[in-house]
């Protein structure tokens, strides 16, 4: 994404929602695209970051735990840190990172891998705040909340929102019947489409917005989009659930 992009994004999010939530912006790439992304956020008004992977390539756990300390004394506000792909961080250098940076002040897990988040929750506690971060986070919710960690970020929020959040409710009241209905009837056979490509978790969501007209264009190459096939089977699905 170009510099003047990624300001007029999140200068139009902070305006938009100024005083309603806040507003955490992403930050991304090698240690100094991250931290130009990270410092720039903070000047328009965002209230934290959300450090991404730095890049695909692998790096070493004391690199890697490097670029994230820099990214955090660039800026004052709150980061969260995205484990994630070539981005992972064991409880040990979470905790060293947690001392050095006062500001790191979020975990978020999108790897999946239950033994390094047991580690890491049991070990950090309430130091920081989690989120659930794995695509379609929804499947792997009551599992995460039993381990700690009660929220996460929902994708399909994008285009089936009242959906979205009957199926976080249910998880928060252990609704045992509504979340085993909605994994039925939409987030198990949504996951059949999606799993049929390599970065359809991207292209599912684009369009899933277009379906429902919020359409924001074709995902950027080398990400291909769904089939004519693939749509009219997620608009089944999105028909299924209401269109909510």
């Amino acid at each position: 994404m170009a510099p003047n992009e990624y300001s007029d994004i999140i200068r139009t999010a902070v305006q938009t929602c100024r005083g309603k939530v806040p507003i955490i912006a992403g930050a991304g790439g090698p240690t100094r695209v991250a931290i130009a992304y990270a410092q720039e956020a903070e000047r328009l008004g965002a209230h934290g970051v959300l450090l991404l992977p730095h890049y695909l390539t692998e790096a070493s756990p004391e690199g890697i735990a490097d670029h994230v300390e820099q990214v955090c004394r660039s800026v004052s506000c709150g980061v969260i840190v995205y484990n994630r792909a070539v981005c992972r961080l064991n409880a040990v250098q979470l905790e060293r990172l947690a001392q050095r940076c006062p500001n790191l002040i979020g975990y978020k897990d999108g790897l999946g891998d239950i033994e390094l988040m047991v580690s890491i929750r049991r070990r950090l506690g309430d130091r920081f705040a989690y989120l659930g971060g794995l695509p379609t986070a929804e499947v792997y919710a009551a599992a995460y909340r039993a381990l700690g960690v009660p929220v996460y970020s929902s994708a399909v929020f994008n285009f089936i929102p009242k959906t979205a959040m009957d199926f976080y409710h249910a998880i928060a009241n252990n609704d045992q019947q509504t979340v085993g209905r909605l994994l039925d009837t939409f987030f198990l056979p949504y996951l059949e489409i999606r799993n049929r490509k390599q970065g359809y978790a991207v292209s599912i969501i684009k369009a899933g917005a277009r379906l429902v007209g919020h359409d924001a264009g074709p995902v950027r190459a080398p990400l291909t989009d769904l089939t004519g096939e693939e749509s009219a089977m997620l608009a089944a699905l999105i028909d299924k659930v209401g269109g909510q």
